[in-house]
């Protein structure tokens, strides 16, 4: 602003200027996001601009200066905080921050030890401006006009954050067409938008979304029937209820991914047992997690429905009310007598709730086992005992049984006891790499121990077991120690391809007596619930689902990520770009398109079926709900 001597700014401006620079400096340190052009920078240089300058603006409606710097120092305050959350929050799960994801409050206490691996000594930067401020606030240098401008002034004030806004949102739209219609892609938003705008847009989403489900009626799900109708697959002659009236054990793996399998670190295997237990068994080596916000809850969730996760929260937090027609309640309808079991809080995930939307008779958590200090480390019990306690308790359950386990000790941070530890530490500069590998090893021996037990118990021979990685370990934080790992540039196909995480069907009788194969369709997690079914015998062709039956002929190569990232069997979508998965090379986006337009296709739909609730109007009834 002028005054009749020299040029002064109002305090507000600074702040803003503050607080614009440092959110420009996380966005280069703090997340890694790819800028493709001039452009793209310029855009993120500027997308925090307007939304700080009408936050701040507002103090100048303040008529006392000691009620508007508070008001600046406390917003600054604020907006430093949800930038320094979502750093800490990227750390790990490579993602920002969603409203759905704070409404996640039952998590909180049991992710404390995950948060704290995150946060480092020197964190204090990112609230370094706010000393700034209160150095400016009592030194009240001449350079900067405390007072209230004039009614003229605030206008044009305003008018200038208007067109700041207009002009972020106009080079957004010209660079990334059709932007907002792309929330599945957040680093998108953040990108084109800024982080603050983004959180707003979140908001309106959120309440968006909440109307969808009053709204809806049975109109709404005719395209999806079709849509599904015209792309089932039908299953594989020769293997259909090849495992009829066996006991199902579905085992997720926590945090493993598939580079692990037949592989070493500091010359000791990290997988012995499975690399063993694999040759027995149908393994599927291109096969991709696709969970979202909900991680280990979303794997969950494809597994049961053959339905996509969301883009935003967790569907066991949002949608745990909904009705379902899940692999759970499949098995109920056919004799089977379902089950959880996980030795944790039973509310952790919200999972006391949703266990019951989908159909689950019993949830055996951590009031069912017996857990001690000497049992437990990190996140709970350790996976040893947790088998070992699982086996007695199925010993007691009706035949046939469908029970699904989830393991703890291979969790972020990957803390173990040091008499657990089989193989050493890897070497990098990266403690949480470093550490993965042990907590692995050990998983691996937990699973060896378990299998063993079930032959002592008599419970091998007429089950079929299968194991699944439920999302990855090492997010792209780390790209620097796994690029040591492996030794090899982390690339986008290359990090497109650590999502890869192990799929292994084993049939006792069966793949263990010379019909063990590795399968190298490319596939996710959403093909399991009807590759399950059909080996149990139970037709899926009436169910609306989106996966396919691995083992049929007519399965087609394809897995789409939450993030609208894709694979096939020749191509990788990947950050609006084509890859030849042959070559490594950028192709024409039309070789693509056709894929990108069945992933919109199909995120758009399940999207469909789970805000809207749209099962409720498919004519199915389901029965023996967990009570």
């Amino acid at each position: 602003m002028l005054n009749s001597k020299k040029i002064t700014f109002l305090f507000p401006i600074v702040a803003a200027i503050f607080l614009w620079m440092k959110t420009y400096i996380v966005y280069k340190t703090g997340f890694h996001m790819k800028i493709e052009n001039w452009m793209q920078e310029l855009i993120l240089f500027i997308n925090p601009a307007s939304f700080l300058f009408f936050i701040f603006g507002l103090s100048l409606f303040f008529k006392s200066e000691k009620i508007r710097n508070i008001y600046i120092f406390v917003m600054s305050f604020l907006l430093s905080f949800i930038i320094y959350a979502n750093v800490v929050f990227y750390r790990f799960f490579s993602d920002f921050l969603t409203l759905p994801v704070l409404f996640q409050t039952n998590n909180f206490s049991d992710l404390g030890d995950s948060a704290l691996a995150e946060i480092n000594w020197w964190d204090f930067v990112y609230f370094i401006d706010l000393f700034l401020l209160l150095v400016v606030i009592k030194l009240k240098p001449k350079w900067i006009n405390f007072h209230s401008p004039s009614r003229v002034n605030r206008r044009a004030y305003f008018l200038v954050t208007a067109a700041t806004l207009f002009l972020n949102l106009g080079l957004s739209e010209a660079e990334r067409p059709q932007l907002l219609s792309r929330t599945f892609d957040r680093e998108i938003l953040v990108k084109n938008i800024g982080s603050f705008n983004y959180h707003i847009y979140d908001i309106f989403l959120q309440s968006k979304t909440s109307a969808q489900k009053a709204l809806a009626d049975g109109s709404n799900l005719v395209e999806v029937e079709n849509y599904v109708r015209a792309n089932y697959v039908k299953p594989n002659k020769e293997l259909f209820g090849i495992a009829k009236n066996r006991n199902v054990i579905l085992i997720s793996l926590e945090s493993t991914q598939s580079f692990v399998i037949n592989s070493k670190v500091n010359g000791q295997v990290i997988t012995p047992y499975l690399n063993k237990f694999i040759k027995g068994s149908y393994y599927f080596n291109n096969f991709y997690h696709q969970t979202g916000q909900g991680k280990t809850s979303d794997a969950e969730f494809l597994v049961e429905n053959s339905l996509y996760p969301l883009n935003r929260g967790a569907v066991f937090f949002t949608h745990a009310g909904n009705e379902y027609h899940s692999m759970a309640e499949r098995l109920n309808e056919n004799g089977y007598y379902t089950a959880g079991m996980h030795a944790n809080n039973k509310s952790f995930w919200n999972r006391d709730l949703m266990y019951k939307s989908l159909g689950y008779q019993q949830f055996y958590s951590s009031s069912s086992y017996d857990i001690t200090d000497d049992n437990s480390v990190g996140w709970g019990m350790k996976d040893i005992p947790f088998f070992e306690q699982s086996v007695d308790l199925m010993k007691d359950m009706p035949k046939p049984f469908y029970v699904k386990m989830l393991t703890l000790t291979n969790h972020h941070p990957f803390t173990l006891d040091d008499s657990d530890k089989l193989i050493n530490e890897y070497t990098s500069n990266d403690k949480t790499v470093n550490r993965y590998f042990t907590t692995v090893r050990y998983q691996d021996e937990a699973i060896k121990a378990f299998i063993n037990k079930l032959k002592e118990e008599g419970l091998y021979d007429n089950s079929i077991i299968i194991m699944y990685g439920d999302h990855y370990g090492i997010s792209d934080n780390h790209t620097t120690a796994m690029s040591q790992y492996l030794g090899k540039e982390i690339t986008p196909l290359v990090n497109v391809e650590l999502q890869k995480v192990p799929f292994i069907i084993h049939i006792p009788g069966v793949t263990d007596k010379g019909k063990g194969k590795v399968m190298t369709e490319v596939a996710g997690q959403i093909d399991i619930r009807p590759t399950i079914l059909h080996l149990l015998g139970i037709d899926t062709k009436k169910d609306l689902q989106f996966g396919e039956d691995l083992f049929s002929p007519e399965h087609r190569n394809f897995a789409v990520f939450r993030d609208g990232q894709i694979v096939t069997d020749q191509y990788v979508w990947s950050s609006n770009t084509c890859y030849s998965k042959k070559t490594g090379e950028q192709v024409d986006k039309s070789a693509c398109q056709k894929f990108v337009e069945k992933a919109t296709n199909e995120l758009d739909f399940s999207d469909q079926i789970i805000y809207g609730d749209l099962l409720r109007f498919y004519e199915k009834k389901s029965i023996n709900r967990l009570k």
